[in-house]
Protein backbone atom coordinates (compact mmCIF):
# COMPACT_ATOMS: atom_id res chain seq x y z
CA UNK A 1 0.00 0.00 0.00
CA UNK A 2 1.37 3.39 -1.02
CA UNK A 3 1.50 6.15 1.61
CA UNK A 4 1.85 8.79 -1.10
CA UNK A 5 -1.21 10.22 -2.78
CA UNK A 6 -2.21 8.50 -6.01
CA UNK A 7 -3.20 10.33 -9.20
CA UNK A 8 -4.56 8.89 -12.45
CA UNK A 9 -3.90 10.96 -15.57
CA UNK A 10 -5.51 10.16 -18.91
CA UNK A 11 -3.79 11.21 -22.11
CA UNK A 12 -0.52 10.96 -20.22
CA UNK A 13 1.93 10.21 -23.03
CA UNK A 14 2.53 13.78 -24.23
CA UNK A 15 1.68 17.44 -23.82
CA UNK A 16 -0.38 18.54 -20.84
CA UNK A 17 -0.89 15.00 -19.54
CA UNK A 18 2.80 14.15 -19.50
CA UNK A 19 3.83 17.50 -18.03
CA UNK A 20 1.18 17.23 -15.31
CA UNK A 21 2.10 13.64 -14.45
CA UNK A 22 5.77 14.53 -14.01
CA UNK A 23 4.94 17.68 -12.03
CA UNK A 24 2.74 15.60 -9.72
CA UNK A 25 5.58 13.11 -9.30
CA UNK A 26 7.86 16.00 -8.34
CA UNK A 27 5.23 17.11 -5.82
CA UNK A 28 5.21 13.72 -4.09
CA UNK A 29 2.40 11.89 -5.90
CA UNK A 30 2.39 8.37 -7.28
CA UNK A 31 0.93 8.24 -10.78
CA UNK A 32 -1.12 5.93 -12.97
CA UNK A 33 -0.68 6.89 -16.60
CA UNK A 34 -3.32 6.09 -19.19
CA UNK A 35 -2.88 6.37 -22.95
CA UNK A 36 -2.97 4.44 -26.19
CA UNK A 37 0.70 3.57 -26.72
CA UNK A 38 2.52 1.36 -24.21
CA UNK A 39 6.03 2.37 -25.30
CA UNK A 40 5.33 6.07 -24.67
CA UNK A 41 3.58 5.27 -21.38
CA UNK A 42 6.64 3.31 -20.27
CA UNK A 43 8.88 6.28 -21.09
CA UNK A 44 6.80 8.67 -18.99
CA UNK A 45 6.57 6.12 -16.17
CA UNK A 46 10.36 5.77 -16.18
CA UNK A 47 10.74 9.55 -15.89
CA UNK A 48 8.25 9.65 -13.02
CA UNK A 49 10.14 6.89 -11.19
CA UNK A 50 13.35 8.92 -11.46
CA UNK A 51 11.46 11.60 -9.52
CA UNK A 52 10.71 9.15 -6.71
CA UNK A 53 7.19 8.18 -7.72
CA UNK A 54 5.67 4.77 -8.04
CA UNK A 55 4.35 4.82 -11.60
CA UNK A 56 2.57 2.46 -13.97
CA UNK A 57 1.40 2.95 -17.55
CA UNK A 58 -1.82 1.32 -18.73
CA UNK A 59 -3.03 1.19 -22.33
CA UNK A 60 -6.68 2.24 -22.29
CA UNK A 61 -9.44 3.39 -24.63
CA UNK A 62 -11.37 5.70 -22.33
CA UNK A 63 -14.40 5.67 -24.62
CA UNK A 64 -14.82 1.92 -24.01
CA UNK A 65 -16.43 0.90 -20.69
CA UNK A 66 -14.56 -2.42 -20.48
CA UNK A 67 -11.21 -0.73 -21.08
CA UNK A 68 -11.98 1.89 -18.43
CA UNK A 69 -12.92 -0.79 -15.90
CA UNK A 70 -9.66 -2.61 -16.58
CA UNK A 71 -7.75 0.64 -16.07
CA UNK A 72 -9.31 1.28 -12.68
CA UNK A 73 -8.84 -2.37 -11.67
CA UNK A 74 -5.11 -1.72 -12.05
CA UNK A 75 -5.44 1.28 -9.73
CA UNK A 76 -7.13 -0.89 -7.10
CA UNK A 77 -4.65 -3.73 -7.48
CA UNK A 78 -1.42 -1.74 -7.55
CA UNK A 79 -2.23 1.22 -5.31
CA UNK A 80 -5.30 0.39 -3.24
CA UNK A 81 -6.77 3.87 -3.47
CA UNK A 82 -7.18 6.90 -5.75
CA UNK A 83 -6.81 10.49 -4.57
CA UNK A 84 -7.06 12.37 -7.86
CA UNK A 85 -8.29 11.77 -11.40
CA UNK A 86 -7.22 14.16 -14.16
CA UNK A 87 -9.58 13.71 -17.10
CA UNK A 88 -7.14 15.12 -19.63
CA UNK A 89 -7.36 12.98 -22.78
CA UNK A 90 -8.97 14.68 -25.75
CA UNK A 91 -9.03 14.65 -29.54
CA UNK A 92 -10.36 16.85 -32.31
CA UNK A 93 -11.94 16.16 -35.68
CA UNK A 94 -10.53 17.41 -39.01
CA UNK A 95 -10.95 21.19 -39.36
CA UNK A 96 -13.40 20.97 -42.24
CA UNK A 97 -16.84 22.44 -42.90
CA UNK A 98 -19.43 21.22 -40.43
CA UNK A 99 -21.59 19.76 -43.17
CA UNK A 100 -18.70 17.63 -44.43
CA UNK A 101 -17.97 15.89 -41.12
CA UNK A 102 -18.89 12.21 -40.98
CA UNK A 103 -20.86 10.60 -38.19
CA UNK A 104 -17.77 8.53 -37.36
CA UNK A 105 -15.65 11.68 -36.96
CA UNK A 106 -18.26 13.24 -34.68
CA UNK A 107 -18.67 10.08 -32.60
CA UNK A 108 -14.93 9.58 -32.12
CA UNK A 109 -14.62 13.02 -30.53
CA UNK A 110 -17.70 12.53 -28.35
CA UNK A 111 -16.47 9.12 -27.18
CA UNK A 112 -13.04 10.42 -26.14
CA UNK A 113 -13.86 13.93 -24.92
CA UNK A 114 -17.20 13.40 -23.15
CA UNK A 115 -18.06 9.73 -22.71
CA UNK A 116 -14.49 9.01 -21.60
CA UNK A 117 -14.43 11.52 -18.74
CA UNK A 118 -17.90 10.35 -17.67
CA UNK A 119 -16.86 6.69 -17.56
CA UNK A 120 -13.64 7.53 -15.70
CA UNK A 121 -15.56 9.70 -13.25
CA UNK A 122 -17.97 6.84 -12.54
CA UNK A 123 -15.11 4.48 -11.76
CA UNK A 124 -13.34 7.11 -9.66
CA UNK A 125 -16.50 7.62 -7.62
CA UNK A 126 -16.68 3.88 -6.94
CA UNK A 127 -13.14 3.87 -5.55
CA UNK A 128 -13.25 7.20 -3.72
CA UNK A 129 -16.57 6.58 -1.95
CA UNK A 130 -15.38 3.24 -0.52
CA UNK A 131 -11.79 4.06 0.51
CA UNK A 132 -10.49 5.21 3.88
CA UNK A 133 -10.23 8.12 4.23
CA UNK A 134 -13.19 8.62 1.97
CA UNK A 135 -13.12 11.11 -0.90
CA UNK A 136 -10.80 12.49 -3.55
CA UNK A 137 -10.56 15.04 -6.32
CA UNK A 138 -11.41 15.05 -10.03
CA UNK A 139 -10.01 17.64 -12.44
CA UNK A 140 -11.41 17.96 -15.95
CA UNK A 141 -9.53 19.49 -18.86
CA UNK A 142 -12.06 21.87 -20.31
CA UNK A 143 -10.11 24.10 -22.72
CA UNK A 144 -10.81 27.62 -23.93
CA UNK A 145 -13.17 25.81 -26.31
CA UNK A 146 -15.44 25.27 -23.31
CA UNK A 147 -16.14 29.01 -23.68
CA UNK A 148 -15.67 29.95 -27.33
CA UNK A 149 -15.20 28.01 -30.59
CA UNK A 150 -12.56 28.21 -33.22
CA UNK A 151 -13.69 27.95 -36.86
CA UNK A 152 -14.64 24.43 -37.97
CA UNK A 153 -14.45 22.79 -34.55
CA UNK A 154 -18.06 21.82 -33.82
CA UNK A 155 -17.31 18.35 -32.33
CA UNK A 156 -14.47 19.56 -30.10
CA UNK A 157 -16.25 22.72 -28.97
CA UNK A 158 -19.52 20.88 -28.29
CA UNK A 159 -17.83 18.26 -26.14
CA UNK A 160 -15.80 20.82 -24.21
CA UNK A 161 -18.94 22.82 -23.45
CA UNK A 162 -20.47 19.56 -22.26
CA UNK A 163 -17.49 18.87 -20.01
CA UNK A 164 -18.41 22.06 -18.15
CA UNK A 165 -21.79 20.52 -17.36
CA UNK A 166 -20.11 17.30 -16.27
CA UNK A 167 -17.79 19.29 -13.99
CA UNK A 168 -20.71 21.04 -12.30
CA UNK A 169 -22.69 17.81 -11.90
CA UNK A 170 -19.65 15.98 -10.54
CA UNK A 171 -18.96 18.77 -8.06
CA UNK A 172 -22.55 18.55 -6.85
CA UNK A 173 -22.99 14.79 -6.83
CA UNK A 174 -19.56 14.26 -5.29
CA UNK A 175 -20.39 16.17 -2.11
CA UNK A 176 -21.84 13.15 -0.36
CA UNK A 177 -18.60 11.22 -0.92
CA UNK A 178 -16.25 14.13 -0.10
CA UNK A 179 -15.23 14.29 -3.75
CA UNK A 180 -14.21 17.71 -5.07
CA UNK A 181 -14.33 18.45 -8.80
CA UNK A 182 -12.85 21.34 -10.75
CA UNK A 183 -12.04 22.25 -14.33
CA UNK A 184 -8.94 23.76 -15.92
CA UNK A 185 -9.49 25.64 -19.16
CA UNK A 186 -6.25 25.93 -21.08
CA UNK A 187 -5.44 28.37 -23.85
CA UNK A 188 -2.51 27.82 -26.20
CA UNK A 189 -0.08 25.68 -24.25
CA UNK A 190 3.06 25.10 -26.32
CA UNK A 191 2.55 21.37 -26.96
CA UNK A 192 2.31 19.27 -30.11
CA UNK A 193 -1.40 20.12 -30.21
CA UNK A 194 -1.28 23.73 -29.05
CA UNK A 195 2.08 24.66 -30.53
CA UNK A 196 0.66 24.85 -34.04
CA UNK A 197 -0.81 28.21 -33.02
CA UNK A 198 2.63 29.77 -33.50
CA UNK A 199 2.58 28.96 -37.21
CA UNK A 200 -0.79 30.58 -37.79
CA UNK A 201 -4.33 29.28 -37.46
CA UNK A 202 -7.72 30.35 -38.87
CA UNK A 203 -9.43 33.22 -37.09
CA UNK A 204 -13.12 34.05 -36.84
CA UNK A 205 -12.79 36.71 -39.57
CA UNK A 206 -11.34 34.20 -42.03
CA UNK A 207 -7.74 35.36 -41.75
CA UNK A 208 -4.79 33.19 -40.75
CA UNK A 209 -2.83 34.58 -37.80
CA UNK A 210 -0.07 33.43 -35.49
CA UNK A 211 -1.06 33.33 -31.83
CA UNK A 212 0.83 33.64 -28.58
CA UNK A 213 1.57 30.42 -26.67
CA UNK A 214 2.83 29.62 -23.17
CA UNK A 215 5.10 26.98 -21.67
CA UNK A 216 3.14 23.85 -20.71
CA UNK A 217 4.96 23.97 -17.36
CA UNK A 218 2.55 26.62 -16.15
CA UNK A 219 -0.41 24.37 -16.90
CA UNK A 220 1.21 21.53 -14.97
CA UNK A 221 1.89 23.89 -12.06
CA UNK A 222 -1.78 24.87 -12.03
CA UNK A 223 -2.87 21.21 -11.99
CA UNK A 224 -0.54 20.52 -9.06
CA UNK A 225 -1.99 23.52 -7.21
CA UNK A 226 -5.57 22.35 -7.75
CA UNK A 227 -4.67 18.77 -6.80
CA UNK A 228 -2.85 19.81 -3.65
CA UNK A 229 -5.71 21.64 -1.99
CA UNK A 230 -7.41 20.02 1.01
CA UNK A 231 -10.75 18.47 0.10
CA UNK A 232 -12.67 21.20 1.90
CA UNK A 233 -11.39 23.68 -0.71
CA UNK A 234 -11.89 23.53 -4.47
CA UNK A 235 -10.93 25.46 -7.58
CA UNK A 236 -14.17 25.00 -9.52
CA UNK A 237 -12.92 26.70 -12.70
CA UNK A 238 -9.49 28.02 -13.62
CA UNK A 239 -8.44 29.53 -16.95
CA UNK A 240 -4.73 29.34 -17.72
CA UNK A 241 -3.89 30.98 -21.03
CA UNK A 242 -1.20 32.67 -23.04
CA UNK A 243 -1.62 36.29 -22.00
CA UNK A 244 -1.80 37.71 -25.54
CA UNK A 245 -3.82 35.00 -27.26
CA UNK A 246 -6.99 36.22 -29.03
CA UNK A 247 -9.61 35.16 -26.51
CA UNK A 248 -10.69 38.13 -24.41
CA UNK A 249 -11.84 41.17 -26.32
CA UNK A 250 -12.33 40.81 -30.08
CA UNK A 251 -9.15 39.12 -31.22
Amino acid sequence: MSHRKVALITGATAGIGKASALALADAGWDVVLAGRRQALLDEVAAEAKKRGAKAVGVVADIGDPKSVKTLFDVVRRDFGRLDMLFNNAGIGAPAINMEDLTYEQWKAVVDTNLTGPFLCTQEAFRIMRDQNPVGGRIINNGSISAHAPRPNTAPYTSTKHAVTGLTKSTALDGRKYNIACGQIDIGNADTDMGGRMKAGVPQANGQIAAEAVMDVKYVADAVVHMAGLPLDANVLFMTVMATKMPFVGRG
